[in-house]
């Protein structure tokens, strides 16, 4: 199927959907789904709804608001309470189920405040290849994927918000800091502060793909192959060490594989990963 095969497609599932509320982060894909439903439906039709907390890099929600205005519609934030789910806050490999269960609960309440007739998510299809258990909650919702449903990749994505003019078309991967802890430490406020701060400061160095990986004491820093020299190389190396260590982890390392996403799933056993998730 063509691009543009895709994108009729896509249109017509939203046409089918009427009034719809998107769940929204201000990424990539949410982004474009925002757009062509504002453009498909009329803006008067579309909803906007950003999950914020701790758990959200800071500095997103008024990201997301900006390109929320841009595109031309109404931008409601909810906060799921998540660090209140012990569920969730037990990190296993199923955490991201009970994340997006808590958040689908809250969605669906508000769209049907709101009058509006359905929730979609911006899952891609490249999504289905990797493991993702949060896409199982939105199954056990009836929650649409409507990008995924007609075979968008991560790639036919940018080139239509390229088209469209986006200034997301080329933004980098920044899904949720709980995706940086290992599995089974617990999900507290005060890691997820180190990580979205250690990670703010790469940024700042210029570092525009990487992540800190939490193993307790140890903070893992993955960046691109290329940028490696970089981190090591002084003043960066030790501007880097100073602060991770003042924000309290006892060992500081740079992974020599470099950034790839999901890398704390490389340990995970099938057996892991099909595992129920005790709704």
């Amino acid at each position: 199927m063509s691009l543009e095969d895709k994108y009729n497609a896509l249109q017509a599932i939203l046409r089918d959907l009427g009034k719809v509320l998107v769940a929204y982060s201000g990424g990539v894909d949410s982004t474009l789904l925002l757009k062509v439903a504002a453009e498909t439906l009329g803006a008067d039709n579309v909803l906007a709804c950003i999950s914020v907390g701790v758990v959200q890099p800071k500095g997103q929600h008024e990201a997301a608001r900006k390109l929320a205005r841009e595109v031309g519609v109404e931008l409601v934030a909810v906060e799921p309470n998540d660090l209140n789910d012990p569920k969730f806050t037990a990190n296993t490999p199923q955490r991201c189920f009970h994340c997006k269960r808590n958040i689908c609960k809250a969605l669906l309440e508000l769209a049907a405040e709101k009058g509006l007739d359905h929730v979609v998510f911006g899952t891609n299809a490249d999504d289905a290849s990797d493991f993702r258990p949060g896409n199982r909650a939105l199954e056990s919702f009836g929650i649409r994927s409507p990008l995924a449903e007609v075979g968008l990749t991560k790639s036919d994505i940018r080139q239509l918000s390229r088209q469209f003019g986006l200034s997301t078309a080329e933004m980098p991967a920044n899904p949720c800091l709980v995706s940086r802890l290992e599995y089974h430490l617990p999900i507290t406020e005060e890691r997820l502060h180190q990580i979205d701060e250690a990670e703010r400061l790469l940024r700042r160095l210029g570092f525009k793909e990487c992540r800190v990986r939490h193993h307790n004491t140890i903070a893992r820093i993955e960046v691109c192959a290329q940028d490696i020299a970089k981190i090591i190389a002084e003043p960066v190396r030790t501007k880097v060490l100073d602060t991770l260590k003042a924000l309290g982890f006892g060992f500081v390392t740079v992974d020599l594989q470099g950034f790839r996403s999901g890398s704390l799933n490389e340990s995970l056993s099938e057996e892991q990963k099909q595992a129920d998730p005790g709704e």
